[in-house]
């Protein structure tokens, strides 16, 4: 006969052994529930790694780009203040190439001329001409002023400047837009050695248009003009110009006239990038 202790004990195990199950049941389950937790965690990650290699990717090229490259910023002259002598001819693109150089061809009625713009230098003043080059801007234009006095430059560029009768608008002409200068030669003596072609502007900042001088002579100038690029090839032109002087028309002004010796620019090119 089962005493009571027995009883006592049997009901014991059994409570003992249910409590038993119970834990490992649960246990089972939390193992189960972390597993579950775990692979979704190891899930988002993968998710984000994915996501941060593309971002990064997509990073990496932007940043390529940027560092291959440089914005430039073009000014539009409002309508009101251009005269018979702007052309248009649209804007240039914002993005520039600032590495590698360009050679400038300009075709004189005396001979080619030709220089070396760098273009981590002039990144913007290289895509101005580029995009007026394209255009056909500067052709069957005349150099309209030459200085031999004080400075040795001769000045061309002005698109309205054509035919064979010289007009009082004459150096007042560009495009229909302006922009910042660029490699200011602020560390050089003399800032503007002979071989270096400059751009013109009104003497205020960002005005740079499309004038441009060639310094067939050393000249004295505050470094406030963009330095383009330096002549490979027919500066002995240039000088020759110079040598048969000017007809002080500008004497007044600036300084300087007409060159008495013409300078017709039949074309000015622009060569691909190389580097």
């Amino acid at each position: 006969m089962t005493t009571t202790r027995e009883r006592q004990r049997a009901a014991a195990r059994a409570k003992l052994e249910r409590e038993m199950a119970e834990r490992a049941t649960a246990a089972r389950k939390r193992r189960q529930l972390q597993a579950s937790i775990g692979a979704g965690v190891a899930l988002l990650l993968v998710v984000a790694g994915t996501v941060w290699l593309v971002v990064s990717l997509g990073d990496d090229k932007d940043t390529t780009n940027q560092a291959g490259g440089a914005t430039c910023a073009w000014t539009e002259i409002p309508a009101e203040q251009r005269n018979a002598a702007t052309k248009d001819v649209g804007l240039p693109p914002t993005s520039a190439k600032n590495t590698g150089s360009q050679t400038m061809t300009i075709d004189t009625g005396l001979g080619p001329i030709t220089a070396k713009l760098t273009l981590g230098n002039v990144p913007c003043t290289a895509a101005s001409f580029t995009h007026l080059a394209d255009k056909k801007f500067f052709d069957n234009t005349k150099c309209h002023r030459l200085v031999t006095q004080g400075l040795q430059v001769l000045q061309c560029g002005d698109p309205s400047v054509t035919g064979t009768a010289w007009k009082e608008t004459d150096g007042t002409g560009g495009p229909t837009y302006r922009f910042a200068e660029e490699n200011l030669p602020t560390d050089k003596r003399p800032p503007y050695p002979a071989g270096v072609i400059a751009m013109a502007n009104s003497g205020q900042p960002g005005t740079t248009g499309s004038q441009f001088f060639i310094v067939y002579g050393d000249s004295q100038l505050p470094a406030s003009y963009t330095v383009l690029g330096t002549v490979t090839g027919g500066l002995d032109l240039v000088a020759q110009v110079g040598a048969a002087g000017d007809d002080g028309a500008f004497a007044q002004q600036a300084g300087g006239g007409h060159p008495k010796k013409e300078v017709l620019i039949k074309s000015l090119t622009m060569s691909a990038p190389v580097g």
